[in-house]
């Protein structure tokens, strides 16, 4: 893999896909590496229980998708009947491998815990171990997160409520830090004692 760009989507990908390692990526189908191919990725998941185990590989080409869809993608065609082609199956490392078409498949939503995960992921630099800016989260239900953040330029502890929608909203991830201090969003956090002030961004 000489590409500067292939090396960059590969490391993305295994960026990306490093929480299914814990958790898995459908149901009966957990994640056991991320390999590298001229052009594409390849997604390899032992997929069944007891003696109808599988390893399956998914070649993905780069540049068809962004490395978040690729969870969606693989959600997709382990739930559901599949129709491949013989030039698209063959065999590599004593697995059965897929090549995937991404354009000919929807991929399947995130759930909820994958949503959250996105976000907590953004706003957690490990770079700034010194003066950390989110120190908490929890999950509220009805697709709401709270985060529990540190604004650096005072003292307390600020509870952020942010919607989990099917796509990540890149831009208010960003923009956290920067809304904390609009008091149109700003509420009293009178049944949390984990914060001295909420800031509610659910409907931003």
């Amino acid at each position: 893999m000489t590409d500067p760009e292939d090396r960059e989507q590969q490391a993305d990908v295994t960026r990306q896909l490093l929480y299914h390692l814990n958790a898995p990526i459908a149901e009966r189908s957990r994640l056991i590496g991320v390999l590298p191919a001229p052009g594409a990725v390849r997604i390899a998941i032992r997929a069944g229980e007891g003696e109808h185990v599988m390893d399956l590989l998914y070649e993905i080409p780069n540049d068809t998708v962004t490395p978040y869809w690729i969870p969606g993608l693989l959600r997709t065609v382990l739930t559901g009947p599949q129709m491949y082609s013989s030039s698209d199956v063959g065999e590599v490392m004593g697995m059965t491998l897929i090549r995937l078409r991404p354009q000919e498949i929807t991929p399947d939503p995130e759930p909820e815990h994958g949503r959250a995960l996105t976000v907590v992921r953004a706003l957690s630099d490990p770079a700034e171990d010194e003066n950390p800016f989110l120190i908490g989260f929890l999950m509220r239900g009805e697709g709401v997160l709270r985060l529990y953040v540190q604004r650096p330029d005072r003292s307390g502890i600020v509870g952020v409520d942010v919607r989990l929608t099917e796509t990540p909203h890149t831009a208010l991830i960003a923009s956290v830090a920067s809304l904390l201090g609009e008091e149109q969003y700003q509420r009293p956090a009178a049944d949390d004692p984990h914060c001295d002030l909420l800031v509610d961004l659910t409907n931003w």
